[in-house]
């Protein structure tokens, strides 16, 4: 019941959200052909409807991207309007792509009018989230749309929960009281409902909407028969995962041949915004080898002339969960410079497995300015191309090094290396090896397109300026 009016509210917001998209348009259209005149009268809005027909089919998957529609209840405003904001900045990067794509010379349609557009749509959406929260925020604080909460245990994260309902009562919940376990002592004054071995009778007697078990490491044999009567009688319930140690891991229930799995993952899963960064790196890596084409033949010539060897330099690297794979470099070294990494040990200035010297030999003059500029690195956007890399994540490291590694080092190999990362724009080689390693945990744990997107910003200077590369 609750997850089907979760879905209706749901779809109620994306209802009101497309007809918003759709009173948006003719209002922008009036005021950009009325009051900004001296900027040219606009075509038909006919020539306009196309391109808003593409975007509320974009608005879908921009809005996935954000998490617009996701949980509603517990969310702040701020957070919503965040969300609201990630999904149009999404819609509009989609939509000037296309308009770029398909324009026609003669018939070129304004920005400014999309400008506006974007803008009236947004504050018509915002104003409609906030004046809703704020109309359910009120409702729940006098008693209207409420839920009534029974928590089963005492555990430190069952208290945990009803201190939270207890401070935001704009959420609609209201604490019924405790269903004890056994040996249990209920905080003084707080309402017991009775003990779990009635629990039955207390869901028969009580009107409740939701339980919350707080279970016990000793007592996880009565979830199941907890959550059965909650199921046999129609009530939510959650299960609070203390008897599981702190973890960074992302928890997530999933169904395998009907039956529920609880999955731990520290590396990124969703499947909507790991799909925008696979387009992502398909689009940015197509577009770099299409224009700097030209580019990399003149390199491809100075690399030839400047020292006998191959062009391009190839590597075994160690990419997703352990697997390897060839990546590719523009050669900034002399030939055969693996074999001569043993004798320059005393000038690596890195520490840790991985080497880094200022003073390395083996670095042609052509080598040194590709490297200064981190042009070398620019053939690996066919690695990404192919999958085995892509162009934000840690740097794909050599087999030799992922053999020394410390075992909590090892999570970095849990996501795609990257032709980029927060060690790239954070000073490179000036970084110790375990500052490293832990910047690339950081971008694991905090991963999102936003942040891509930021780090990839952030590359754009440290390369012209060749902070930190050697």
């Amino acid at each position: 019941m609750l997850k089907e009016r979760a879905r209706l509210v749901s779809g109620g917001l994306r209802a009101v959200d497309m007809a918003m998209l759709g009173v948006a348009f003719p209002v922008a259209y009036y005021l950009r052909d009325e009051y900004l005149t001296g900027q040219g009268h606009l075509y038909p809005i006919a020539s306009y409807w196309p391109l808003f027909a593409a975007t509320l089919l974009v608005w879908q998957l921009s809005a996935r991207l954000s998490g617009l529609y996701g949980r509603y209840r517990t969310s702040t405003i701020g957070t919503e309007i965040r969300r609201l904001g990630r999904a149009f900045v999404v819609l509009a990067l989609i939509v000037a792509a296309t308009q770029f794509v398909w324009k026609r010379p003669e018939r070129e349609l304004s920005r400014i009018f999309f400008g506006l557009y974007y803008a009236v749509a947004f504050l018509l959406l915002a104003g409609n989230r906030v004046a809703l929260r704020l109309t359910a925020h009120a409702a729940r604080r006098r008693g209207f749309n409420t839920r009534a909460l029974a928590v089963i245990g005492t555990s430190d994260m069952a208290r945990v929960v009803i201190d939270a309902v207890a401070a935001h009562p704009e959420w609609g919940y209201v604490f019924a009281g405790y269903v004890l376990e056994d040996g249990d002592a209920a905080p003084p004054g707080a309402r017991v409902l009775g003990q779990l071995d009635d629990l039955g009778r207390i869901l028969e007697r009580e009107v409740l909407d939701e339980v919350v078990i707080g279970a016990r490491k000793a007592r996880l044999e009565r979830i199941e028969e907890a959550l059965r009567l909650c199921e046999e009688q129609g009530v939510g319930v959650k299960v609070l995962l203390d008897f599981f140690p702190n973890s960074t891991s992302r928890v997530a229930v999933e169904e395998l041949e009907g039956m529920p799995v609880l999955s731990f993952a520290t590396a990124p899963t969703e499947v909507a915004p790991l799909a925008a960064k696979r387009i992502f790196d398909l689009a940015v890596s197509f577009l770099f080898i299409i224009w700097l084409a030209p580019l990399f033949l003149g390199i491809a010539l100075a690399v030839k002339l400047d020292s006998p060897g191959p062009v391009f330099f190839r590597q075994r690297r160690v990419g997703l969960n352990g697997r390897e794979f060839w990546m590719w470099k523009f050669r900034s070294m002399c030939d055969g410079a693996e074999a001569m990494l043993p004798a320059l040990a005393s000038l690596n200035e890195m520490g840790g497995p991985a080497f880094k010297s200022k003073q390395d030999p083996r670095v042609t003059r052509v080598g040194r300015w590709l490297r200064r500029t981190s042009l070398d690195e620019f053939p690996q956007f066919w690695n990404v191309v192919k999958g085995e890399m892509s162009v934000v994540g840690p740097r794909p490291p050599i087999p030799s090094e992922v053999r020394e590694y410390q075992r909590w080092q090892r999570r970095r190999l849990s996501v795609r290396p990257g032709l980029t990362c927060t060690w790239q724009v954070s000073g490179r080689n000036e970084v110790d090896f375990d500052r490293w390693m832990e910047l690339d945990l950081h971008y694991i744990d905090h991963w999102s397109l936003w942040h891509d997107l930021s780090i990839v910003l952030r590359t754009i200077p440290a390369v012209l300026f060749g902070r930190g590369a050697r």
